[in-house]
């Protein structure tokens, strides 16, 4: 199959799906569902059928990120991007008969519901990895395929030899969206430069940060490219067998990533000869139990293998010795949403979006005390005061901004002072946090830091595996004096022991978590010193 038949493909389905006039996008994300979604796509897809005046469609669609005014429901034209759609927010079942008489070209929308698509929310973003996300039907292989899927992974088995894919991958700039940032043209480099043999390709999709839920999200919205980016991987690397490592947490994205892998492999796209060439490359699911250990990618494949989830010292790299002892290359979820995007326009594209270091987009989860909950995507560089109260909307019930926890547990605590500095992976790391894989926790006046250091500690505590002592025991020693400053009990020796523990436990853990850890404890102290000397006993 060369790029002419996919074309050919993709005319056929829709001639075969006799496109209506008008989509009404029903937002089927986790979210979305837990707000009464469902009802209102039965009462839509109910009545749909009953309109006279003209051809509609009703479709469940994946998260179209304003996660805080669910149900969601975008009415447009078949394919046109969300900016381009009527938006309705909190809709319930009984609005449907309404909305339905509003859809046509000539009526009023029901403006009482209307959520207006030049707010910032929407305007400020810059969507990449979530182009379909509330566009496509997850559960639709044929969607997808008329949405342009699976044409960059086409493209690069009918026009370029592996090196060639890994060369773009490597101009575009692209670093792991995971959290540590590595340039991913040079990981896959290295996998490929391993003798020929069995390798192996990993999605890695336990996302375990508190208030994280971006690759939930891009799996539950858009699944195929997620695929189709593993598939492009594997092509380049010289693997035949992926892993997509998901919590079991997220029954939802498990379901919808069950159903694309059955569905392209139906179709050719997965499987042995796929696309009619020699190229080979199957993908299973391995249900991760919730360990946030294993987002650390040596205690991941411990638990791919069927063993305890606890991590390994390196070197050797995954990238040499990994899964079974095999060369693999691990990339988290929003990595590979990035690859298909790249072939299709060239690194070069993606190299002239975001700054100098960090290239292309960033999709973030904002939650805390902030008016838009929701996902968004924005250019890397772009401020954390943007983010926040432009796209994010601000700070509820007029209440001042405190802090933005990002990188979770891994990640530190931003000041106001720090907002107008751009977000990126080296800007972060000047203030003491990180990036991680996106997740942002916006904090009010009333947030009290060295409860917020707490809770982040006890965290870390009831997640580390338990294989190295500074991790192990440090985490509760810092725990426990962290309880005790907050019961107003500790001296400010204890306080200087705090510092030391930090430390310590920073330079001697084993993996990335124990080494993290502390960080929400060193920014908080860096920032907010005075809140833990105000409770010193």
């Amino acid at each position: 199959m060369n790029l002419d038949d996919l074309a050919d493909l993709a005319a056929k389905y829709r001639n075969e799906a006799q496109e209506p006039e008008i989509e009404v996008r029903v937002c089927m994300a986790a979210s979305c569902q837990s707000s009464g979604a469902v009802p209102v796509l039965d009462a839509l897809r109910a009545g749909c059928g009953d309109k006279p005046e003209g051809n509609c469609k009703v479709k469940g669609v994946g998260c179209m990120g304003l996660c805080s005014a669910g149900p969601l429901i975008a009415v447009a034209p078949p394919a046109a991007p969300l900016e381009e759609a009527v938006i309705y927010r909190d809709v319930t079942a009984e609005d449907a008969p309404e909305i339905l008489a509003s859809a046509f070209p000539g009526s009023t929308p029901v403006e009482r519901l209307r959520c207006p698509t030049d707010m910032p929310f929407f305007s400020r973003q810059h969507k990449i990895v979530l182009e379909n996300a509330g566009i496509v039907d997850p559960n639709s292989f044929r969607g997808y395929v008329m949405a342009g899927g699976y044409a960059a992974m086409v493209q690069a088995l009918s026009e370029m030899p592996p090196q060639d894919v890994i060369n773009e991958v490597t101009t575009s700039g692209l670093r792991g969206r995971g959290g540590g940032g590595y340039p991913t043209g040079l990981k896959w480099s290295t996998v490929a430069k391993m003798p020929a043999g069995q390798k192996y390709v990993i999605c890695n999709a336990d996302e375990g940060d508190p208030g994280a839920f971006m690759d939930r999200a891009i799996l539950e919205s858009d699944p195929h490219r997620v695929l189709e980016g593993m598939a492009i991987a594997a092509y380049a690397i010289g693997a035949n067998k992926g892993y997509v490592y998901v919590r079991a947490e997220y029954p939802l994205a498990v379901e919808r990533l069950k159903t694309a892998i059955r569905k392209a492999k139906r179709a050719g796209f997965l499987g042995n000869h796929i696309c009619e060439t020699q190229f080979n490359f199957d993908v299973e699911i391995r249900l991760g139990a919730g360990a946030f250990v294993c987002g650390e990618e040596t205690a991941l494949m411990a638990s791919v293998e069927g063993g305890r989830g606890q991590p390994r010292p390196r070197p050797p790299y995954p990238a040499e010795y990994g899964l079974w002892g095999s060369p693999t290359l691990i990339n988290n979820v929003e990595t590979y949403a990035n690859i298909a995007p790249i072939i299709t326009n060239g690194g070069a594209w993606l190299a002239g979006i975001g700054t100098e270091k960090s290239k292309g987009t960033k999709v973030f989860a904002l939650a805390g005390t902030i008016v838009n909950t929701g996902l968004i995507e924005v250019d890397m560089g772009t401020r954390l005061r943007d983010i926040i109260f432009d796209i994010g909307g601000g700070i509820p019930n007029g209440k001042g901004f405190k802090a933005v926890q990002t990188g979770g547990p891994s990640g530190g605590c931003v000041p106001e002072a720090h907002l107008d500095l751009p977000v990126d992976y080296d800007s972060l790391k000047t203030l003491g946090t990180m990036m991680g894989s996106g997740g942002m926790i916006v904090m009010d006046e009333t947030s009290n830091m060295v409860d917020v250091a707490r809770f982040f500690m006890e965290f870390c505590m009831d997640e580390s595996c338990g294989k190295c002592i500074p991790c192990r025991t440090g985490t509760q020693q810092m725990h426990g004096l962290l309880d005790k400053i907050a019961r107003t009990e500790a001296s400010r020796t204890d306080l200087e022991l705090l510092e030391e523990l930090c430390e310590v436990v920073q330079a001697t853990s084993l993996c990335g978590l124990g080494q993290t850890a502390p960080n929400p404890v060193l920014s908080t102290l860096r920032y907010f010193r005075q809140e833990y000397e105000q409770q010193l006993g």
